[in-house]
């Protein structure tokens, strides 16, 4: 019976352990999101992987030579036990892929795990370094937070991906 296993990669391999893996027939998954990177006054939206250094091998141990799997390019090796690799419950990997996008892409909610009155900063942008706490959701890509500003609070509505939790 075909399960889901962790193959641990090198560091930045996924992709070529991916090919490899797809290369010798193996039905291999890469969750990827899209990341805001910032960097020299240019932002750009980059693709990366949900979990670095990990993707997901769709195996049958019994009925698959699995073992070439720990040869291929850019894997370190399964997850598991000294003998053999531990399956992934299959939850896990519908929960993931029931947030997969049309683009393949996974979605994430910076803001959704964020309760009313949490403290946040924000990263970057006009109000960097600032503090305040977390009022709501604006809308799908921006929230509402109060920012002690000229001795009063004042309500800035700024992008989620701007956020971090303190």
């Amino acid at each position: 019976m075909k399960r889901w296993y962790v193959a641990q990669t090198r560091p930045h391999s996924e992709r070529r352990a991916l090919e490899h893996l797809a290369n010798q027939g193996f039905d291999a998954w890469l969750p990827e999101f899209m990341k805001r990177r910032s960097h020299a006054r240019r932002t750009e939206w980059v693709r990366r992987p949900l979990f670095p250094n990990y993707l997901f091998v769709h195996l049958d141990l019994d009925a698959e030579r699995w073992r070439s799997v720990l040869g291929t390019v850019g894997v370190v090796g399964l997850i598991g036990g000294s003998l053999t690799p531990t399956p992934l419950p299959d939850q896990v990997i519908e929960a993931i892929r029931a947030r997969v996008d049309d683009d393949g892409l996974v979605a994430i909610d910076s803001a959704a795990s964020l309760r009313p009155g949490d403290t946040v900063r924000i990263a970057d942008g006009p109000f960097a370094d600032l503090e305040g706490i977390f009022v709501d959701l604006a809308d799908r890509e921006r929230v509402a937070i109060l920012l002690r500003l000229l001795g009063r609070e004042v309500k800035v509505t700024v992008r989620a991906d701007q956020l971090e939790r303190t």
